[in-house]
């Protein structure tokens, strides 16, 4: 089967196209035949092994530990292995695994769900990393009806998921943050108020917001309190500065250390893969209260091209990769 690889840490030039033997599913795993994959941040950080911190939690110290990149994952199950209850042969499924750039993929029974019938396998394939975050921030966060929210970082991955789930989870007012030209993008998605941060600043506010999420940024947590009203929650999902050991991840562990000593709630969010989580996108998604926002679609080979416009920040909600065309021309062994 063909997979981008990489056996070094580095910027997207390491990727490469390969052929490599098809992944067999060990116990508890089904074996995927990949339609499309999603592109998010994290792949960009284990490709580059930064921050530091990744590498010691077991991804690879000198080099990559998976070879294969790629986490979202939209595909048909080809063959289950041992203890494999949910799920059988010719399913439709989305979900995550470890690999997902590839014609075959191994993951995990839990790791999985059926594809919502609404959705393209593109579609699907750009949900489970980006919307389980977003509906964990808002479950951190203590979301109920009527309270007042501010999404910063609106227009991306996880920010276009928050506000559609912040409303379908009964906001009474959400604020979307994001730049000017992906303003009537924001508010197609539901928010009552889209602020334009190139014009102005987002925590200068008349009316506190009981909920703040700040998605990848790196603004000052004393800006960011000035948006909260005296009870309010913020929740700080990931972060991205140019520190090479933590990363953004320095603010999550200020906020953790502040909050005992002031009336705010600060919390850092830690994603944990839940398979109840896919479950509810996957009702949200079938009742027509959260739709995925692809910005493009890209080929397996043209995924290094996918990351570079991934980081450039001009990307609309999320990117798919595309692998059921190159699938199809591949003779299956």
């Amino acid at each position: 089967m063909r997979a981008i690889v990489q056996d070094v840490y580095g910027p997207p030039e390491v990727l490469r196209l390969e052929e490599i033997e098809r992944p067999v599913p060990g116990p508890g795993e089904v074996l995927l035949r990949v339609h499309a994959a999603g592109l998010d941040q994290g792949v960009w950080h284990l490709m580059t092994g930064t921050p530091y911190a990744l590498r010691a939690a077991g991804f690879g110290l000198r080099a990559p530990g998976q070879r294969v990149r790629g986490m979202d994952v939209a595909g048909r199950v080809e063959a289950v292995g041992a203890g494999v209850t949910r799920f059988r042969r010719g399913d439709e499924v989305y979900g995550t695994c470890a690999g997902s750039f590839a014609e075959y993929a191994c993951a995990k029974e839990d790791g999985l769900a059926p594809r919502p019938a609404r959705l393209t396998p593109e579609e699907a394939a750009v949900v489970a990393i980006s919307g389980s975050t977003a509906l964990q921030a808002l479950r951190a966060g203590r979301l109920t009806p009527g309270q007042r929210v501010l999404v910063i970082g609106a227009a991306g991955g996880v920010g276009t998921y928050a506000v559609q789930l912040a409303k379908a989870l009964g906001a009474g007012h959400v604020t979307g943050v994001c730049s000017t030209p992906k303003t009537e993008l924001v508010r197609s998605l539901g928010a009552d108020e889209v602020v334009d941060y190139t014009r102005e600043d987002p925590t200068d506010v008349v009316h506190p917001y009981d909920l703040v999420l700040d998605i990848g940024g790196n603004r000052p947590l004393r800006r960011l309190r000035r948006a909260l009203a005296p009870r309010g929650t913020l929740i700080i999902v990931g972060g991205e500065t140019d520190g090479r050991w933590i990363g953004g991840h320095d603010r999550q562990l200020r906020a953790l250390l502040l909050s005992p000593f002031t009336r705010h709630r600060l919390r850092g969010l830690v994603v944990t893969p839940r398979p109840e989580d896919l479950r509810a996108l996957g009702e949200f998604i079938e009742s027509g209260a959260l739709t995925p926002v692809v910005d493009r679609t890209y080929p397996l080979p043209e995924v290094p091209d996918a990351i570079r416009r991934l980081r450039e920040g001009h990307v609309r909600g999320k990117i798919a990769i595309r692998v059921q065309e190159i699938v199809s021309a591949v003779s299956v062994r």
